[in-house]
């Protein structure tokens, strides 16, 4: 059995789930988790954070119903409302990571999160990445080379092809894999018991 994480960098309530994951990560060290990036803000979508009026006013119910984070360099990052979401260069950034340390993908995704909702910093800039790599002693040259190139472009678009294949309409989604037995353990927001829980009627099967 494995996990699948389908998310989006960009995503609010991916970044409530963070805690969430990152919990279940560590109770279930034998558990492999994939991540998958959803493709929130692509094509038509990618325009300045002022055409989502509804930004703030979600981050609070997040903040609130989650315990999520979000920092003040964030705040001041979307502040002025010109800031642009390119979930594109974000599923970019995602594939760099995991490429780098597939083992740690799940740990990485919420890292990634942090970069934009706790600092502030945008996940189009290989800036980023080198200092999210740094931090996680990755070799940093090595995935900022990776964030800009050709084949990484292709890991992004083939995740987002993967997450419609799966049928995830809503990000983020959790999925336990078994073979060809595939089912839902978060939607959108769930503690860690709550997976638990899901999880071990699962595995009782």
């Amino acid at each position: 059995m494995k996990l699948v994480y389908v998310f989006d960098a960009y995503c609010g309530w991916s970044h409530g789930f963070s805690g969430t994951l990152r919990e279940i990560v560590s109770r279930h060290p034998d558990l492999p988790v994939e991540v998958v990036s959803g493709g929130l803000f692509t094509g038509s979508r990618r325009t300045p954070i002022r055409e989502f009026g509804y930004v703030q006013g979600a981050n609070a119910d997040i903040a609130e119903q989650t315990g999520a984070v979000f920092g003040e360099a964030y705040e001041r990052l979307i502040a002025d409302g010109s800031f642009v979401m390119d979930s594109v260069a974000a599923a970019r950034g995602v594939a760099a990571l995991r490429g780098a340390a597939p083992d740690r993908a799940a740990q990485l995704a919420t890292a990634v999160q942090d970069a934009f909702y706790v600092d502030g910093l945008s996940l189009s800039d290989p800036a980023t990445y080198r200092r999210i790599a740094e931090d996680a002693g990755l070799d940093a040259d090595a995935v900022v080379a990776a964030f800009e190139s050709p084949e990484t472009q292709a890991a992004a678009e083939a995740d987002f092809r993967r997450a419609a294949a799966a049928g995830v309409r809503g990000f983020p989604t959790l999925l336990a894999v078994d073979g060809d037995r595939v089912f839902p353990l978060a939607l959108g927001r769930a503690t860690a018991d709550e997976v638990d829980r899901k999880l071990a009627a699962q595995r009782g099967h």
